[in-house]
């Protein structure tokens, strides 16, 4: 059974072995987004100066002291978007300095790069993936959990030594440091201020009056789902209610699931919905006016240049294209709506010639 710190004393002293000796480490979170309505930080893994250990945040209420050791640290971590919000919620700020393997593993040309894949691609283990979508909030955890959960970092600091070094001998490790730091100033940027996030995608095609049904029906879900202590996509999920606002400005009834039909929740159910209808049209949320593109046959050569020039140093490199610019921003640099200095990391526009 793995290590699990889980009283602030043992979390101290585990502070005071590794923070000395070891400035690099490498961590993974588990959350309970599956099975809670708030998302909580319920575990973290820990491999640092040779120990390899399980913290426990739900157990311990004072995490300041490592959240202190860990942004003052590199930080090597697997997918670390989640990872990095997880730590930014937490913490409300990001270690100076974070890797990714997996952006490394893409770097080097691997088709196949979630974690399994790499420990099997650079060690031959084969990780058991059976606690994916477990429930990380309930305690105790089990031996299953547990050793899921400490293999998620065993293997990171060994494989940044094999993929650092990989990445040196093809000439990429700067390219490596760009996109990490891309993606880290990704996280701190982004805004999770949740005023606007009713407008989910599909959304774009509905016209005012279906805007403000979907309005309502997110906020009832949100309220729904914070009363069940569940996500929301167990009340009900996005394409069903981009369907219910349609169908409710049309002037339908929406039958809702047999799970909605007890009368309270049917009650607050109406209690958001109903008033929509009389609301006036300066009361309706406004569409968001997308930037009309002109297409035409200039815009099409000049993006087919791009797509050209792209899939050659794809080939050349044998990357994934998409690591080197998606067609998505490829058309805006060819609308001249960016330039690939706004968009592109400095390797990509030098591998593109842009």
């Amino acid at each position: 059974m793995p290590i699990l710190i889980n009283d602030y004393s043992s979390l101290i002293e585990l502070l005071e072995r590794v923070a000395p000796v070891a400035p690099v480490c490498a961590i993974d979170t588990e959350a309970d987004s599956l099975h809670r309505y708030k998302e909580s930080l319920c575990l973290i893994q820990l491999s640092a100066g040779g120990e390899n250990v399980l913290i426990d945040p739900l157990a311990i209420a004072d995490l300041s002291r490592f959240g202190d050791y860990l942004c003052g640290c590199e930080v090597w971590m697997h997918g670390a978007d989640y990872d990095m919000t997880m730590i930014r919620r937490e913490f409300g700020k990001l270690p100076p300095v974070v890797w990714d393997t997996q952006i490394g593993a893409r770097l080097l040309g691997l088709r196949k790069f979630g974690l399994s894949d790499l420990v099997e691609h650079w060690f031959g283990v084969v990780l058991l993936k059976t606690s994916q979508k477990a429930d990380w909030g309930r305690r105790p955890m089990t031996e299953k959990m547990t050793e899921y959960a400490i293999n998620d970092v065993v293997y990171l600091l060994p494989m940044a030594e094999c993929i650092t070094e990989e990445l040196h001998e093809k000439g990429r490790y700067e390219w490596f440091v760009q996109s990490c730091e891309a993606a880290r100033r990704k996280v701190l940027e982004r805004d999770e201020n949740r005023d606007e996030q009713w407008r989910i995608n599909g959304s774009a095609r509905l016209n005012a009056r279906e805007l403000a049904y979907l309005r309502a029906l997110w906020k009832w879900r949100d309220e729904e789902a914070a009363s069940w202590d569940k996500p929301s996509f167990m009340v009900v999920n996005n394409k069903e209610m981009l369907t219910w606002a349609e169908g409710l400005a049309a002037g339908q009834k929406v039958q809702l699931p047999r799970h909605l039909q007890r009368p309270d929740r049917l009650r607050r159910y109406e209690g958001f919905v109903n008033p929509v209808a009389d609301l006036a049209d300066s009361e309706l949320p406004q569409k968001i006016k997308m930037l009309r593109r002109k297409k035409d046959a200039a815009f099409d050569r000049a993006v087919d240049q791009i797509i050209q020039k792209r899939d050659k140093a794809a080939r050349d490199l044998d990357l994934d294209p998409s690591l080197l610019i998606a067609r998505s921003v490829a058309e805006s640099i060819a609308a001249g709506e960016l330039q690939a200095t706004d968009c592109l990391l400095p390797w990509q526009i030098e591998q593109l010639q842009l």
